[in-house]
């Protein structure tokens, strides 16, 4: 008679308990419990609400985001790669385009951007990514600059600003049409051959492309994505604004990098859920928006933004040194 083996893992409340999203979660209670402390306004249905008007553009660079660094790759071309299409959107639309089609001339552009970066990464495999979209980040951003040099550009229609102002009964647009990219985002991640493919390839590249992955072709998917959501923040960014410059978003490749980073992400690449960055994206918006209530200068938040970094990646790293001294 043949043994029988079970590998079913046994259920741990204290691994469970001790996720890394939960502690993201304790994090984001106790920011909206101080800053009430703090500001007797914070707590208000209006401004609470309204305030991820102010900070989800930027969110949806992070889904995309996230698949890159769990290739164990980096993308600081995405800042620049908005700027571009922000401004390709408005001169478009300035020389007689009509605003949907200019729109969707946007979300092509990037697409097209994050395409030439995947495809640069597959062509220059000696390259880091990190140097191959430094590059193409200071293309992107100076096309811009030559486009429009320091001049600003607008004049969008009044329906325009529904993106980044508008309301679906309580809900703002904005974030209901984050929360279902998010959620695609999320299925795309976690239920899918691709995901998985994405997260093998982060934990041993090699491996996957001598065993029959298409490596090249997961690079460039990825890097496909990236351009587009780049480009819907754009559309979010320059509505909330209503109009644009050369110079907008400078600093998102940072901003997203960190949420990305903070959510437990690992940026050797191979692990990370996509719980941990949305979280990080909502303490991250939450804390400058209950800051900037009590008018914390930018120099400040900015300080406080870091440190909340160091000691989340110090905080994972000790998990990771502890989780391989017991598996040992």
């Amino acid at each position: 008679m043949g043994k029988t083996m079970d590998i079913t893992r046994e259920w741990s409340w204290k691994k469970f308990f001790f996720q890394w999203e939960w502690l993201l979660f304790i994090v984001f209670i106790l920011i909206h419990i101080i800053n009430s402390f703090l500001s007797p306004y914070y707590l208000h249905p209006d401004t609470f609400l309204g305030a991820p008007m102010n900070f989800l553009d930027k969110a949806f660079i992070v889904l995309p985001m996230m698949l890159v660094i769990i290739l164990g790759n980096i993308d600081i071309s995405v800042a620049s790669i908005v700027a571009f299409t922000s401004v390709m959107m408005a001169i478009i639309f300035n020389a007689g385009v009509p605003m949907p089609l200019a729109m969707a001339a946007a979300l092509l552009i990037g697409t097209l951007c994050g395409g030439i970066n995947g495809i640069l990464q597959i062509k220059f495999r000696e390259l880091p990514a990190m140097i191959i979209t430094l590059s193409t980040m200071t293309i992107y951003r100076g096309v811009a600059y030559v486009i429009l040099e320091d001049r600003a550009s607008g004049g969008f229609p009044q329906w325009f600003s529904f993106l980044a102002w508008g309301y679906v009964g309580p809900v703002p647009f904005i974030l209901l049409v984050f929360v279902i990219t998010a959620a695609l985002f999320g299925l795309l991640l976690h239920k899918t051959a691709f995901g998985r493919r994405v997260y093998g390839m982060g934990s041993n590249y090699l491996a996957c492309r001598y065993s029959g992955v298409r490596t090249d072709r997961i690079v460039i998917i990825v890097g496909l994505l990236t351009g587009l959501m780049s480009a819907v923040c754009s559309l979010f960014l320059t509505s909330r604004m209503g109009s644009t410059r050369p110079n907008v978003a400078l600093g998102y490749e940072l901003d997203v990098i960190a949420m990305v980073v903070l959510g437990g992400v690992s940026t050797s690449g191979g692990a990370g859920r996509i719980a941990g960055p949305l979280l990080a994206i909502f303490i991250i918006g939450f804390l400058n928006y209950g800051l900037g209530l009590i008018n914390v200068s930018a120099q400040i938040i900015l300080i406080i933004l870091g440190l909340l970094l160091v000691l989340s990646v110090l905080v994972m790293n000790l998990r990771l040194s502890t989780g391989k001294k017991s598996a040992v």
